[in-house]
């Protein structure tokens, strides 16, 4: 969520400042602003909504200046309005904040009793207050930003302007991350390499803790404890920022359509096509782990949900899935032996994050499966398990989520070969199956024309039910969840077996219910569930291939079909109509597909 961008430079900062915050319209947001040092003073423009209502008060109000920040907020403490959008003032002091500080409340009744006064209802205000009072009792910026976040209590990272310090920006990260940029005559902060990967491809990745101070050719760099400290240089390919739509309507329907590629890219890091073993990378030996323990939340649960069936099924090796806010709050018990696995497409999700720290404090080997390879999940865990999806754009997962899975399914089949579950016949028809799914989903993707129409229907309904058994029960879920985030329709995903435990009660004509049934040791029993909605007037959409359709007769108004795999790799081509149907839908509703309103793609807060 919220997107932060910093430039301390010599050429004119506002359109570089807006630009930027455009790359990070991915994060999701409902406000933007930016501010900007003019004539020795700083300056803001902000707006509720989307940054095309910042660009027309910039029109109305031009903002000059070399030095700078922009942000782009997604609404925690107050409303999203232009007094509580982003930068914040107070005296000297103008800043930007990603996070929430959980003692904002203590720390701005004192404030008030010293006589401050506050514009805004943000936890963000009293931050800029905090600075500015450390300021007028003599500190220097540097010191006042320490003995600020000193008394914080939350999560935090902070682009700072201070009147008087015309080429200074600071920042500082606790919690949420934060990026310094190197330039050449000019430097960055940014929530992310892709805040400044326009202007640089050279990154450092500040650590938890760390604050920093940049001018337009240095950056100096303290830990928590306030000793300078050096952190390492990454380059970075600046060209990844350069993310375009191209012939698709949104970015989501790229990213669906990139899968058999993204797909690709992730099983080629875990499996050999020449030998067809599995060769994940990592030394982690499966063969000493008596339980996975993993820990996700949102789609990322989803992935995990399904790799179980594949890792109990065929490596008999017992793993628990587990919502990670839920998690980290319950003291769970964790026995020696165990492997703590956080899933997690930007490696920086604070509750997965949370929990992937108690677990480690546990004792555990820790693990992540992560698409941001430079993240602070990946940084700290034991073992890093990569997805190459690339940057993925669209606020709903999809590529990211067929590439968590892709590197689950691949680990399982490592984990049965450790075990010695899986014989190397065995292991090379594992590998085969998952080789194949790229052409499978690229099959799969060739003609939606179906899907589309069943669309154009299902915008029409209030309430959708998904049905599935085994590993299709968490697409089930997924595809709920993908439909209530673009569409805004209320879906639930159940377990087909559960349908007459409850959820039969909801059928009706006006129910469309969409069943995930390819054609398996399962089908038959799926498919009594079907005639069971349909004796009942409910209309059965169904996903399945060409033997399942066949076998469905009339019980099913509408199939949608798939190409046949192994049942493996079958979760990676029948996630795609799932995509598809709730991409279609919102397409016809007219939501905003891409940044589908109060969702963040990175929540870096709880």
């Amino acid at each position: 969520m919220c997107g932060i961008i910093g430039i301390s430079g010599t050429i004119p900062v506002t359109s570089r400042l807006v630009d930027s915050l455009k790359r990070l319209e991915y994060r999701g947001y409902d406000s933007a602003g930016v501010a900007a040092v003019v004539d020795g003073k700083v300056e803001r423009r902000r707006a509720a909504g989307k940054i095309r209502a910042l660009e027309e008060v910039l029109a109305a109000e031009p903002l000059a200046g070399t030095v700078g920040i922009g942000h782009t907020r997604w609404a925690t403490h107050g409303k999203p309005t232009t007094a509580n959008a982003h930068p914040h003032k107070a005296g000297r002091v103008t800043l930007v904040h990603n996070g929430i500080i959980e003692n904002f409340a203590e720390l701005k009744q004192a404030l008030l009793d010293r006589g401050h006064t506050f514009e805004s209802d943000t936890d963000t205000e009293v931050i800029a207050h905090l600075i500015n009072a450390e300021i007028e009792a003599g500190l220097e910026p540097v010191a006042a930003l320490k003995a600020t976040l000193d008394r914080l209590h939350g999560a935090y990272a902070l682009g700072v302007l201070v009147e008087g310090y015309p080429d200074l920006v600071m920042g500082a990260r606790r919690g949420s991350p934060l990026v310094v940029g190197w330039g050449e005559g000019e430097m960055f902060i940014g929530s992310d390499a892709l805040a400044v990967g326009p202007f640089t491809g050279k990154v450092t990745y500040l650590e938890e803790g760390d604050y920093v101070a940049i001018d337009h050719d240095s950056a100096t760099i303290f830990d928590a404890s306030g000793e300078r400290v050096n952190r390492p240089v990454t380059h970075v390919a600046a060209s990844a920022a350069l993310v375009e739509k191209g012939a698709y309507r949104h970015f989501m329907e790229k990213e669906i359509h990139e899968q058999p590629d993204s797909c690709q890219h992730t099983l080629s890091a875990y499996l050999d096509p020449v030998e067809m073993r599995a060769t994940p990378p990592g030394d982690l030996d499966f063969s000493k782990v008596t339980r996975i323990q993993v820990v996700a939340c949102g789609t990322a649960n989803y992935a995990a949900f399904v790799a179980k069936y594949a890792f109990e099924r065929f490596a008999g090796l017992p793993v628990d899935v587990e919502i990670a806010s839920e998690f980290r709050y319950r003291e769970p018990a964790v026995s020696p032996g165990t492997l703590a696995v956080a899933v997690s497409q930007s490696g920086e999700t604070a509750d997965t994050l949370a929990a992937l720290r108690y677990c480690r404090e546990q004792g555990l080997k820790t693990a992540v499966v992560v698409n941001v390879h430079t993240s602070t999940m990946a940084r700290e865990a034991d073992v890093m398990w990569p997805t190459w999806a690339g940057p993925e754009i669209g606020v709903a997962s999809t590529k990211a989520f067929t590439a968590q899975v892709s590197a689950l399914l691949a680990l399982a089949v490592a984990a049965a070969v450790q075990r010695g579950r899986a014989d190397r016949d065995e292991e090379a028809r594992m590998v085969r199956a998952l080789l194949e799914a790229p052409r499978l989903i690229a099959e799969a993707l060739q003609d939606d024309s179906q899907i589309r129409r069943i669309a154009h229907d299902l915008s029409k309904a209030r309430d959708v039910l998904y049905l599935g058994r085994g590993s299709n029960y968490p697409l089930a879920l997924e595809g709920a969840l993908k439909l209530k985030e673009i569409s805004y329709i209320h879906a639930e995903g159940y377990a087909a077996g559960e349908l007459k435990h409850g959820p039969i009660a909801l059928v009706d004509e006006d129910t469309p219910v969409v069943v995930i049934a390819p054609y398996d040791e399962m089908f038959e029993k799926t498919a009594s569930n079907m005639q069971e909605v349909a004796a009942r007037g409910g209309r059965v959409v169904l996903i399945t291939d060409a033997k399942g359709k066949a076998q469905a007769g009339k019980s099913a108004a509408q199939v949608i079909e798939v190409p046949a795999t192994e049942a493996l790799a079958a979760p990676l081509v029948l996630a795609v109509p799932i995509q598809l149907l709730a991409y279609h839908t919102a397409v016809q509703k007219g939501t905003d597909v891409d940044q589908p309103r109060n969702l963040a793609k990175s929540v870096t807060v709880e």
